[in-house]
């Protein structure tokens, strides 16, 4: 019995680099799916699906009523447990970041590697190809699915961070903005974003199995690289157009293909995103250096009386005074006296 053509195994190569061609395995699903090859698709405004501003507009608009107006109506009623769905959710999620990561690595190696970086970036044959189109299309889509990790949060009762919130609505805006601006750099944030969340959503799949695991301060520190590596691809790019269209004399590599607004758009959500996780990694995970230094003396001078070389109650309370204990300090008459917070 033949191997179906849709089916190509072997021996890892440039253009295979699993060892099975992921794209004729994508192409047969979708062309069930939509009757047509995905290379095919072609994004229309106002002719594809969620491709019009008042479209995302009026869905992410819809998101922050239902988010906050759910959070009130849940306000005096039980946290629903939604353990399931929670699990399956983040599953999904993981499974489908999973996937178009391996399909856009399998694009963009061959012409990374034959045409190089620059190319890979700026060059409309380069970043913006019929194939990666879909990709791009599929992820932007994805951006909808990933708004109802918010409508689990209100439902089980936990705070609404602006944080969680505006980067959710955010990159909807910010996937939609390179759509319609065609921006050949899109894959390098798009697929730094993909492997992120393959790693958080199976992290948080993981966790409401209740298995507990330890890396997920790592999580945030993969977002702020993530964001730093993103804005300088976008700098750079955006750099060079701009140089290369109005101020020629400057430095340039030449023209970038992509439209300005969609340039600015990312600059400025992108700068956001690493400025607001930068600021939640210094409040969630760092510790202030005078609680730390506070605490530090505590123990020094507890453990010097538990020595006896403390050799009065005064050299004990001076020792105490900047840390913030709940120690007795035992009086001249034998009795103990308890010590204020700092």
């Amino acid at each position: 019995m033949s191997t179906p053509d849709w089916i190509q195994v072997g021996v890892p190569t440039l253009e295979r680099p699993f060892g099975l061609a992921m794209w004729p395995l994508f192409e047969k699903a979708f062309f069930a799916v939509k009757g047509y090859k995905p290379q095919d698709f072609r994004f229309k405004q106002g002719e594809t699906p969620l491709s019009t501003f008042p479209a995302t507009a009026a869905i992410l608009v819809s998101y922050y009523i239902v988010i906050f107006g759910g959070r009130e109506l849940m306000r005096n009623r039980p946290a629903l447990k939604l353990n399931f769905l929670f699990q399956l959710h983040n599953l999904v999620l993981t499974l489908i970041s999973g996937s178009l990561l391996v399909l856009f690595i399998e694009q963009l190696l061959p012409t990374l590697v034959n045409h190089g970086i620059f190319h890979t970036i700026c060059a409309h044959k380069g970043g913006w190809t019929d194939k990666l189109v879909i990709l791009y299309y599929l992820n932007y889509l994805t951006k909808y699915i990933e708004l109802l990790d918010t409508c689990f949060l209100f439902l089980k009762k936990k705070p609404l961070t602006f944080l969680h919130t505006y980067h959710h609505g955010a990159t909807a805006l910010l996937c939609y903005t390179q759509l319609i601006g065609s921006t050949a750099v899109s894959w390098v944030p798009i697929t730094l974003n993909l492997t992120v969340h393959v790693v958080m959503y199976w992290y948080y799949f993981q966790s409401a199995r209740g298995i507990r695991i330890w890396w997920k301060q790592y999580i945030t520190v993969m977002q702020i690289v993530q964001f730093v590596i993103d804005l300088g691809f976008v700098y750079f790019a955006s750099w060079t157009y701009f140089t290369s269209s109005y101020w020629p004399w400057l430095p340039h590599y030449g023209g970038c293909a992509g439209e300005e607004f969609a340039a600015i758009a990312g600059i400025c959500i992108l700068s956001s995103y690493l400025l607001l996780f930068l600021s939640f990694y210094a409040a969630t995970y760092k510790k202030p250096a005078g609680a730390v230094k506070g605490r530090s003396r505590a123990k020094s001078a507890l453990k010097e009386m538990a020595d006896e070389k403390v050799p009065t109650v005064q050299d004990a309370a001076r020792r105490l005074s900047h840390g913030t204990t709940g120690y007795s300090l035992p009086s001249a008459n034998g009795s103990h006296t308890r010590s204020r917070k700092a």
